[in-house]
Parts: C-alpha cells; structure tokens; sequence
C-alpha cells in the first residue's frame, strides 16, 4: 500500500492564510479605493502611516472576535444575543438589511463600471454598466450556490491575486520617491490642509470592511478550526490578511498622489486607470483595472458567500431554531438571502434612495464602536473565555481608543451624508 501524495507546501499555506485573505479581499470595495486615492491626491505619501494604522485596528477587532469564537465555539453574534437577547433581535437587523442592499448595489455597480472600462463593447457606459453589473451579480449567484466553500476559497485566491499583484506593481511602476514612502509610512505627519484630520480618519476607517469582519467566524468554521489549538494559526492568517490589505491601501494612496484623476467612485478608478495609459501605455492602464476589478468582484463574491451566513445565524437564535446549524448554506435562510442579496440591490443601478442612504449612514456609523464595545464585554469576562483568553490591558486600551476612533469616524460619515 501505497501512502497518499502529500498536498504541495504552497497549498498548505494558502489554506492556512485563506480566511484572513477572504476577510481582507471582502472588505475592501471601489469606495475604499477611491477613498484611498483621493486622500493620495489632496495630501500626499505624508498620510501613508493612516494606512497600517487603519489595518491594526481592524486587526485588533478580527482577533478579538476569533478569540471568542475558539473560547466558546459560538459566533460573536451569539455571544451577543445570549447577553442582550432583546436589544440585538431589535437592532442588528436595521443595521444588516439596509447595510445590504446598499452595499450590495454599490458592487454590483462598481463591478459594472470596472468591467465596462476593460471591455466596452457597449456605446453608453451606463447601459454596460447595468449590463455588466447584473451579470456578476447573477455569476457571483451562481458560483456561490453551485459551487460549494471550495469554488468559491478558488476563485477568490484568484482575484485577491489579481489584485494585489497588479495594483501594488502598478504603484511601484510610477516611481514614486521612495523615501518619501518610507517617511509618510513610519513617521504620523497631518499636512496643513483644510479637512486633513476627516481625509485621515476617512483614510483609516476605510481599511479592512465593517460588517465582513464578522463574517472570518463563518469562514474558520468552513476550514476546520474550532477550539483554542487554532489560536496562533488564526492570529497568523489574520496578521497576513491585513498586511495585504495595508500594502494595497497604500498603493492606492501612492497611485493617487502621482496620478492627476478626478471623480467619485468606481469612475475615479477608471480615470486613474486613465491617467496610467498616458503615462505607461494601454497595458499600464489595462493591468490597473485589472486589478481594480479583481478588487470589487472579490469584494462582491466574499458579500455574496458570507453575508448569507449571518442572517442565517441571526434567523436561527432569533427563532430559536435550535435544529439549523449555525453554519449551513443549505438551511433556507442562507439560500433565500443569498438570491435576495444577488437580485434586490440590482433595484440600485437604477434608484439612488438618498433620503434611506442618510439614515443608513445614521445607523451604520454605530457598528464599529458596538462591535469594539461587545469584545470589550464578552472578551472581559473570565468566567465565558477564560483566563487564557480575556482580554489583557494592552488590548483593552487599543479596544477603547478603537471605540473613540470609530465614533469620531461614524460621525464624519454622517456629516458628510448631511452636508454638515
């Protein structure tokens, strides 16, 4: 009897990194991308350090929630719901419906205009936008629903590759002052510019997602990794997954202050991609959007597969549907969201709903500081996690500071959305 061919070694360390890499890619959208270039473009490699920090911070919140998940093999949003039953069933899903299908509309638009740019085979860029968005959203569907965790861990490591490759060599192609990237990465500066403190705030809040952070639970599960033993694997895909997410953000920041692009959105990446065709050719500008697109479709494909699994988990310890797995993309919930997230924000290619967007902002500026505060609680208690778990004074004062952070940001958010 023969013994069984061994996975490669590069194999096993993607598996190993996949989770933190699914969190990472997921997390970032056009709107981080823009946001990050046009904070490039109005003050320089100066504000490259609010990259990293931004990342850290994510960081910190990630950990925290997977050291409750190993402590307790339960999600954090069963964490929650076990000590504020009540208030969560109220409040978590006016955060979670209206963060879906605005999100879910800003992909699917974004995906849209990327692919349109690639390829514009269609006169009005809006009508290929449209187009090209309902088809990644139905091909998204479909490979999620189809073609199981493991499809969907391949087509991800894909695109995340794409994407970092493509965007951090297009940075490095500009030739950028190398010094001065060191200088604006390892020494905090704030330019004397008007709005510089929100474009850094904004800069730093824009790294890693929001909600998607809740999603690494669902994905470890996916993986195998359920008790403490997992601990430091899990720290060290974490750790990978937002050094990615810090290199690529300050690409883009280094792209933005070389490159002289205008615009919101997914078009101010088009016009970027632009910028480079003038300046490295048609392959410049088309690798760019490559790897813009590999961004936004990953982003989409990483919604599609894992924001399911919290209304599913949410569903089940709402209804107490003891008998529904927490994990399970065949429960109803999961399949019955999956074609709602799919199909439902494809309303927003066409119809803007401002007036809901400012109250979206509204509610969505509370998520991050909440979910700092619930790791301070839970993660407290000794007699839920631990000793060996709980959270120690260092991670208490970055959770703490992480709350004041977060609600100063939530506050520009909705500033901004009022015209404040």
């Amino acid at each position: 009897m023969t013994d069984s061919p061994r996975p490669p070694r590069l194999g096993l360390w993607l598996a190993l990194i996949m989770p933190g890499l699914l969190t990472a890619a997921t997390g970032v959208g056009a709107g981080d991308l823009a946001t990050a270039s046009l904070v490039g473009r109005k003050l320089g490699l100066a504000i490259l350090w609010a990259v990293p920090l931004g990342a850290f911070l994510k960081f910190v919140l990630t950990e925290g929630l997977m050291r409750w998940q190993l402590a307790t093999d339960s999600t954090l949003l069963e964490g929650a719901m076990g000590q504020w039953r009540r208030v969560v069933r109220l409040v978590f899903p006016l955060y979670l419906l209206p963060w879906t299908f605005f999100v879910g509309a800003a992909l699917v638009s974004a995906c849209g205009v990327a692919m349109h740019a690639m390829f514009p085979i269609f006169d009005d860029p809006v009508h290929g936008k449209i187009v090209y968005g309902i088809l990644q959203s139905l091909l998204g569907l479909v490979l999620v629903r189809l073609g199981g965790f493991k499809l969907f861990a391949k087509v991800m490591g894909i695109c995340i590759g794409i994407m970092f490759v493509t965007v951090v060599v297009t940075a490095a192609l500009v030739e950028p002052d190398w010094l001065a990237v060191l200088r604006g990465t390892t020494i905090p500066t704030l330019p004397a510019k008007d709005g510089a403190l929100r474009s850094a705030i904004a800069l730093m809040g824009g790294v890693g997602g929001t909600l998607t952070i809740l999603c690494y639970g669902y994905w470890i599960r996916e993986s195998g990794r359920s008790g403490t033993q997992h601990l430091r694997t899990c720290r060290i895909d974490i750790a990978i997954g937002y050094v990615a997410t810090a290199l690529f953000g300050m690409a883009m920041v280094i792209l933005g202050s070389h490159l002289p692009a205008e615009g919101k959105g997914a078009m101010l990446v088009v016009n970027l991609a632009d910028c480079l065709g003038k300046e490295l050719g048609p392959v410049g500008r088309w690798l760019f959007l490559a790897g813009a697109w590999g961004a936004v479709f990953s982003s989409l494909l990483g919604v599609w597969q894992s924001v399911p699994y919290i209304y599913a988990d949410f569903w089940r310890l709402r209804y107490r549907s003891e008998g529904v797995p927490a994990v399970s993309t065949d429960s109803e919930p999961y399949r019955l969201y999956l074609y709602a997230i799919a199909t439902v924000p494809l309303l927003g290619l066409a119809v803007k709903f401002e007036k809901i967007q400012i109250l979206y902002a509204i509610v969505g500026a509370a998520f991050m500081p909440m979910l700092a505060i619930v790791l301070l609680l839970l993660n407290g208690r000794t007699k839920l996690v631990g000793e060996k778990l709980r959270n120690r004074p260092l991670t208490i004062a970055v959770l703490t500071a992480t709350i004041g952070f977060f609600a100063v940001a939530g506050w520009f958010a909705v500033a901004k959305k009022l015209g404040l």
